[in-house]
């Protein structure tokens, strides 16, 4: 597989863990609290939308050459260092990065008014994230016109 199918299949993978998370909008945070379930597929999807922004950001990295990231975190920073990806956009989502970390590791530790707030606002913050990596390629790349903002057939 070649870097622009990598990186189309990984904005593809976020953008199908947003669809589906959009879906659980509509629980409060008692209901996905008291419910196994809601929890369950909530943690899960959240995970997945995360490390899909994590793996996507390591893609992007990787095709442009740039430093190798250390952790995961520092995939952003180095994202922010070469002013693809602005500084507010780049904090959210090394948040969201400890968040998967605790998701992952610490399910006794999970604050569910973190994971609610994310659930219904964080959400934005990565299609934030895909825009910023599309405004940052140039017009005449058709390299990433999955992305929104991007019209593969503009000028053709």
């Amino acid at each position: 597989m070649n870097s622009q199918e990598t990186i189309e299949n990984k904005i593809s993978s976020v953008r199908k863990y947003l669809t589906i998370l959009e879906n659980y909008k509509k629980y409060t945070r008692s209901q996905i609290e008291e419910s196994l379930d809601l929890r369950g597929a909530v943690e899960r999807y959240l995970y997945l939308a995360i490390q899909s922004t994590i793996d996507l950001a390591g893609a992007y990295i990787s095709y442009r050459n740039y430093r190798k990231p250390t952790t995961m975190s520092d995939s952003f920073v180095i994202l922010k260092e070469r002013k693809v990806v602005p500084d507010e956009i780049i904090k959210k989502m090394i948040l969201m990065t400890g968040l998967r970390n605790v998701i992952t590791h610490d399910y006794d530790e999970l604050d569910y008014g973190i994971v609610v707030d994310v659930l219904n606002n964080g959400t934005k913050d990565i299609e934030s994230f895909l825009e910023s990596l599309s405004k940052f390629e140039s017009e005449e790349s058709d390299f990433l016109a999955v992305l929104p903002g991007k019209d593969k057939n503009k000028d053709k």
